[in-house]
């Protein structure tokens, strides 16, 4: 390879490429976020590029937009890309990987998405295997998900885990005395979150006292939402199950705040931050085995079944609702309690973005010689 030019390349300084806007309250988003909020505090130059088009399927205005971002970048610069807005664009990445230096953050392979048929599935992870393949390095937010990354050719040595911080948090207080316990789920309405699930479980333990409270977006996926909703009505449930949409931090602190018990039937998670949340306010968790789930959330602070198992998460549910379950609840409540100072803060996470992203900028590119 011949001798790359290197005007305006900055030690600390790197471009941040992303889908649209970075505000948008996903804990993908989120994590973006935090990272190019706590590198600028750290000393580094990030500026952020909001990428048009359709994301993950990689339309034609996706693929210029990451053209035109790619091409306008000085050679040897540093680039780090959500993995959602390059893996199903390898061609862009292939183009510019001998004179940039590109990293990938990855919070779940593509293709490990919930819904897909399988040629569709297939051809995401060739996709994202060939777009993850001439980066130098991937950061992803799990362990799990960096042996994960194995299966797509990423060597142990080009990857570097990098959980997500969690904010300190008071204790959950719960509802008001004599109200009946308080079941909160945070998560955007789509179905890898399995709000379906959720709501088929509630509905075979309708003997039980208890209100749910879902917060998260309806707009991402509205023809299944409305599919949830509708089954709430038709269950007779929508008195007790209230889906109040997007909340800012201050509302969702609240409701944490209120609440006596975390649920997510979600089928996959590369993380699960909102999981990491609950804890952090020693909330129980009923959940799922599905992806990361069970190295973010201890053993002793959950009740963990397969995902899509509507009787399994029913089953779960009585166990911490049953009018004799106080003491099994406390039991689990106590173990969220003592967890909740082990989860790593969000500026020892940057701390190990930052260290990630140094080394992979140090190190030789897949196409170098």
């Amino acid at each position: 390879m011949g001798q790359l030019r290197r005007s305006g390349v900055s030690e600390r300084g790197l471009h941040f490429v992303v889908p649209g806007p970075l505000e948008q309250r996903t804990g993908g988003y989120l994590y973006d976020a935090r990272m190019v909020e706590g590198l600028r505090a750290r000393g580094w130059t990030v500026r952020v590029h909001n990428l048009d088009g359709a994301f993950p399927d990689g339309d034609a205005t996706a693929r210029r937009s990451l053209e035109v971002t790619l091409a306008h970048f000085d050679d040897g610069a540093l680039v780090v890309i959500d993995g959602l807005a390059m893996g199903g664009l390898p061609g862009p990445i292939e183009a510019h990987a001998r004179r940039l230096r590109i990293v990938s953050l990855l919070h779940h392979p593509l293709a490990d998405e919930t819904g897909l048929s399988e040629p569709r599935r297939q051809a995401l992870v060739q996709s994202e295997r060939a777009a993850l393949a001439p980066c130098r390095g991937v950061i992803v937010t799990s362990v799990y998900t960096a042996h994960r990354l194995r299966d797509y050719g990423v060597a142990p040595d080009r990857c570097r885990p990098v959980p997500p911080g969690t904010e300190p948090a008071p204790l959950a207080d719960g509802p008001p005395v004599g109200s009946p316990p308080l079941l909160l789920c945070v998560a955007t309405v789509t179905p890898r979150k399995g709000h379906d699930v959720l709501a088929s479980s509630l509905a075979r333990v309708r003997d039980l006292p208890w209100r749910c409270v879902c917060a998260g977006s309806l707009e991402r996926d509205p023809a299944f939402a409305e599919r949830v909703l509708r089954s709430v009505r038709d269950e007779g449930l929508e008195d007790r199950v209230e889906f109040v949409g997007e909340h800012g931090p201050e509302a969702l602190q609240q409701l944490y705040h209120e609440s006596s018990l975390f649920v997510l039937a979600s089928h996959y998670e590369g993380y699960g931050m909102a999981l990491a949340e609950a804890i952090a306010r020693g909330l129980p968790v009923v959940s799922t085995t599905g992806g990361a789930i069970p190295w973010t959330v201890p053993e002793d602070a959950s009740l963990l079944v397969p995902p899509a198992d509507v009787d399994a998460f029913a089953t779960a549910l009585r166990l911490v609702l049953a009018p004799d379950a106080a003491q099994r609840r406390e039991a689990l409540a106590a173990a969220a309690r003592r967890h909740a100072g082990t989860l790593p803060d969000w500026p020892a996470s940057v701390a190990l973005f930052e260290e990630a992203v140094r080394a992979f900028a140090g190190s030789p590119g897949a196409f170098e010689s």
